[in-house]
């Protein structure tokens, strides 16, 4: 079999896993995508050694050793993940990425507009509606 083979493959399922992280919102399938990622790059570890190992006669095998140090890492990796999302599942109700930000110290989860309030000189009036102050108060205070 030609190395093309096994590198396309292992490029579509690398394509494959980038599009659901950079796509997907749910926690889950994002662990899913990378650890699509990581077997594609398991696969190229594998068809690379074997091209190697026929084209110089050596019996090592470090890619497939590297492979099984991989599937190792993932193995850890989605262990941990998964108790980290099903951790925050049960304590926010949702596995969805754009929730989870509001999970941030002070930060109200039913403001509709997410800006930072750097520039606290140039709206006073706006930062006292929303903490329920009125200027006055502000000012005394």
């Amino acid at each position: 079999m030609h190395l093309a083979y096994p590198a396309v493959l292992s490029a579509l399922l690398f394509c494959t896993g980038l599009y659901g992280v950079l796509a997907r919102r749910n926690a889950i399938l994002i662990l899913m995508s990378v650890e699509l990622m990581l077997n594609a790059v398991n696969l190229n570890l594998v068809a690379f050694d074997v091209w190697l190992s026929k084209a110089t006669e050596e019996t090592l095998h470090s890619g497939q050793a590297l492979t099984l140090f991989t599937i190792t890492i993932a193995a850890a990796e989605i262990g941990i993940g998964l108790a980290i999302v099903l951790a925050v599942h049960r304590n926010r109700g949702t596995a969805d990425i754009d929730k989870l930000r509001d999970t941030a110290e002070g930060h109200d989860p039913d403001d509709p507009d997410d800006r930072d309030d750097s520039d606290s000189e140039a709206r006073p009036a706006e930062q006292a509606a929303r903490s329920g102050r009125t200027g006055k108060a502000e000012a005394t205070a």
